[in-house]
């Protein structure tokens, strides 16, 4: 089957988006399955205000439809609520073809946060934008049901996944070279240093040894200046991701507004417990798996955390594997012709048919 996605979110972004929707493709793509990505970089993009690190596409109306004449796919995955995602609405509408969507991010209690938009505002322009969607996908269930208390419809339950060869267990914890010897315990957070992470509350936190904190963001530079003794990583390959989380003993999630939170997988797939306060997100990936400990009180449960074996933390990550996301994925699909196999880019023009093969495609950007 041949899949049109359209996100507003890609590389070189570095956020769980881009994370799930690249981990998603190249899953789709080892099932044989064609994949037409189209996204921010192929148009003229300007900074998103407020939110240093996310460029956005401007007017991406002809060019995006140029684009998607030209995918010819079975099935259309809109994967994010930004300019993009509104053109491709906005395409499928005026040609009657079917769409799927996701719920990726709490964008209006992001907006509320920076901007001092209310909530319900935000909620209802998201509400509208996925109303003619014939699957919303989320990753949870505590979103499902706030997604559907919120006038949503077409809610399909959709989880996420962690690379556990990557983000490989170690135990005891190993030193990552770039930050040398550090006190120990080591507490880390990874994430966007941004108004809905919630970040302060893991900064505030009279613990012992010492904290790292990996990412970027529209927060970065003052929490820097107020927390210097803080390790600021900035952002990292993914493989030298796996190594810091590596040298941690507690993984420390203050988010309350989070959707799903996949650094908690790749935290618990090396090894690291998580504290966490008992949220959407946290109580869904964690769940009552004795990997993490969650409280209200973030101190308390980064302390149970300490106590937890980082073989327990690892065997939660396990039951998350990116080959289940992928099939819940197709299965939500709405296909929009019958699924044509996979062609071969031999012989395309008009000299004749097309042979058929396997052939496993790259991401065309």
């Amino acid at each position: 089957m041949k899949i049109l996605i359209v996100t507003d979110a890609w590389q070189p972004q570095v956020n769980g988006v881009v994370t799930t929707l690249v981990e998603l493709v190249r899953e789709l793509q080892a099932r044989d399955h064609e994949v037409v990505v189209v996204q921010p970089g192929q148009f003229r993009t300007r900074p998103c205000p407020g939110y240093a690190g996310i460029d956005i596409a401007m007017f991406p109306g002809r060019r995006l439809r140029k684009l998607m004449d030209a995918a010819e796919p079975d099935a259309i995955h809109i994967a994010t609520e930004g300019p993009l995602g509104w053109a491709a609405r906005r395409y499928c509408l005026r040609r009657k073809l079917a769409f799927t969507t996701a719920f990726h991010t709490k964008f209006p209690e992001i907006l509320h946060a920076a901007l001092g938009i209310p909530v319900a505002w935000g909620y209802a322009l998201f509400r509208r934008f996925h109303r003619p969607s014939s699957g919303v996908m989320v990753p949870t269930d505590g979103v499902r049901d706030m997604l559907q208390a919120r006038g949503f419809r077409h809610l399909r339950a959709w989880t996420h996944g962690v690379d556990t060869r990557l983000f490989a267990l170690t135990d005891p914890p190993t030193a990552y070279p770039l930050l040398g010897p550090l006190a120990h315990p080591v507490s880390l957070f990874v994430g966007r240093i941004s108004y809905e992470k919630n970040i302060d509350a893991f900064l505030r936190l009279d613990v012992p040894g010492s904290k790292v904190v990996c990412g970027v963001g529209p927060l970065a530079s003052a929490l820097q200046q107020r927390y210097p003794n803080v390790h600021w990583l900035g952002v990292l390959p993914r493989h030298e991701l796996a190594k810091v989380y590596a040298a941690a003993d507690v993984f420390v999630f203050p988010s309350r507004s989070e959707t799903f939170g996949l650094v908690m997988l790749e935290a618990m797939a090396c090894g690291v417990p998580v504290a966490a306060y008992p949220v959407d997100g946290p109580l869904q990936v964690i769940g009552d798996s004795h990997a993490g400990a969650l409280r209200e009180e973030l101190g308390d449960a980064w302390k149970d955390a300490l106590k937890i074996k980082r073989h327990t933390a690892r065997d939660r990550a396990l039951h998350f594997g990116w080959g289940r996301a992928a099939e819940l994925f197709l299965s939500h699909l709405s296909v929009l012709n019958p699924p044509r196999p996979q062609r071969s880019r031999v012989g395309t023009g008009n000299s004749g048919p097309e042979k058929l093969s396997h052939k496993r495609y790259p991401v065309v950007e």
